[in-house]
């Protein structure tokens, strides 16, 4: 049986937004912040809100790993990202930090009701979610891990976490 990939134009999009944002927080690579806005486009993120030191669009770097998904993508610059956490917080956003701590839940176990909103908070590369914002935080969620290695790529790591939350929405 020969099963051929379909062209890009008989694909048909399934275009929905779930109530999930991402705050990516300090994150010193451009091609990592493409692959969030990427990655957001495909699993219906409704909205990418870059702090601190993140780097946003327009630039190269970014626009050629996010292809064309920042133009799809809701995003905003926010220099603080504690009072951009307190405003989500009082649009009744659940923080939610995506990083390994003492008391995070793992993300297959991280319990999320199908009308609920959520705020995943990513950090840097080399550090992860700064303490003030893990404190701020409703919860802390990881992946568990099965190698030798402790952690994995941000990108990629936000992507899991975010298909295992929509996946408890719908």
């Amino acid at each position: 049986m020969q099963d051929y990939q379909l062209r890009y134009e008989e694909g048909k999009p399934n275009i929905k937004k779930y109530p999930i944002c991402i705050l990516a927080n300090d994150m010193d690579m451009p091609m990592n912040i493409g692959s969030v806005f990427r990655m957001a486009d495909a699993l219906g993120v409704e909205k990418i809100y870059l702090c601190g030191k993140s780097p946003s669009p327009p630039r190269k770097k970014i626009n050629r790993t996010a292809r064309s998904t920042v133009q799809y993508v809701a995003h905003e610059y926010c220099e603080n990202a504690l009072e951009t956490v307190t405003d989500l917080r009082e649009a009744g956003y659940k923080i939610v930090s995506l990083e390994i701590t003492k008391q995070s839940v793992d993300i297959l176990d991280f319990e999320v009701q199908p009308d609920e909103k959520i705020c995943l908070i990513i950090g840097r590369e080399n550090r992860g979610v700064e303490q003030e914002l893990l404190n701020a935080s409703d919860a802390a969620v990881h992946i568990r891990m099965c190698g030798n290695n402790s952690s994995m790529n941000v990108a990629v790591a936000t992507a899991i976490a975010v298909f295992e939350i929509t996946k408890k929405m719908c």
